[in-house]
């Protein structure tokens, strides 16, 4: 007996190796990929390391040097700005339009028909490169592109408007090119939520009387908040990365009078002169901010989501008491 049980437990121990097994390819990719990378940045970050015409400065050590020079010419602060108000103008509408369309896709009262034809084609926008994006409003919104074209045959205006000369279109596009593009992520995410809420409890509310907007604010908005909550912290970290679609519209610039420029075209800039300190010490301190940001977003949204459970949890004790 005490060999069969002895038996037993190294089969489960040598089963266990296999878990482990499993996991290493992930843990083996974020190293080299991620981890070792982000190690090397940060340590880069504390030299001078340049390059000037033919030649190579550096690698000399100068500590915090680089991040003072970051904070003190003023420059990130103005891209941060420029970059948070892309992001939001762009992603009010977002999450506006997506949740709308995603309550009308899993209301039962509607019954749409064909709606894998509407999720495929509000998702399309999503599997086009972001430089063609650009390439293609670039083109639309030139001087002599298909607006303008529009705007003057229907007396609209008279000459064509500049719109890449004026900071408000350019945010303007820049924003709308980015609600296109994610907007259909945004609905199938927020869908996937509302699918998992209980029925039941709609058909309770039915029953209480309950009118649509009733039933989307008291239960529908706060049982989607933990999704709603990965949402918005997604995209925030995908707004701050904002790079492609600025820099091709604005011929890597941030036209006009770099109102445009975001923090990943003023990192490319570095790279782009071999500043590789300066560049290091700007990364950590995009991934600081993102970090800052995600957090805050997270603890805001989720304490107020944490406190209404805590809420009902008691007011339904409160009940059966």
């Amino acid at each position: 007996m005490k060999n069969s049980a002895k038996g037993k437990k190294r089969k489960s121990i040598s089963y266990a190796k296999w878990g482990y097994f499993f996991i290493a390819p992930f843990f083996i990719v974020y190293t080299v990929f991620n981890l070792i990378p982000l190690i090397s940045t940060f340590y880069n970050s504390f030299f001078e390391n340049y390059r000037q015409g033919l030649k190579t400065i550096g690698p000399n050590f100068v500590g915090f040097a680089n991040y003072i020079e970051i904070f003190n010419n003023g420059d990130m602060l103005k891209y941060l700005t420029n970059t948070l108000i892309m992001w939001i103008i762009g992603f009010v509408p977002q999450i506006l339009v997506s949740m709308l369309i995603a309550v009308w896709f899993t209301s039962k009262r509607l019954n749409i028909k064909g709606q894998r034809f509407f999720k495929t084609v509000i998702y399309l926008p999503n599997l086009i490169m972001a430089s063609a994006f650009s390439m293609l409003f670039f083109a639309l919104f030139s001087p002599s592109g298909p607006v303008n074209q529009i705007l003057i045959s229907n007396g609209l205006i008279e000459s064509s408007f500049m719109f890449f000369d004026h900071t408000i279109s350019t945010r303007l596009l820049v924003a709308a090119m980015n609600f296109l593009m994610w907007f259909g992520n945004t609905t199938i995410l927020l869908m996937a939520g509302m699918m998992g809420i209980d029925s039941s409890l709609y058909e309770a509310g039915q029953i209480d009387g309950a009118t649509s907007w009733q039933a989307f604010f008291k239960i529908t908005l706060p049982l989607l908040m933990p999704i709603t909550v990965y949402v918005m912290v997604t995209s925030l970290i995908g707004g701050l990365q904002m790079f492609d679609v600025p820099q091709i519209l604005t011929n890597k610039v941030g036209s006009p009078n770099r109102t445009t420029m975001t923090l990943i075209m003023y990192l490319n800039k570095h790279l782009v002169s071999k500043n590789v300190g300066l560049a290091g010490a700007v990364s950590i301190v995009i991934f600081g901010i993102t970090a800052i940001f995600s957090v805050f977003v997270y603890k805001m949204l989720m304490s107020n989501y944490s406190s209404s459970s805590n809420h009902k949890k008691v007011k339904k004790k409160g009940v059966k008491a």
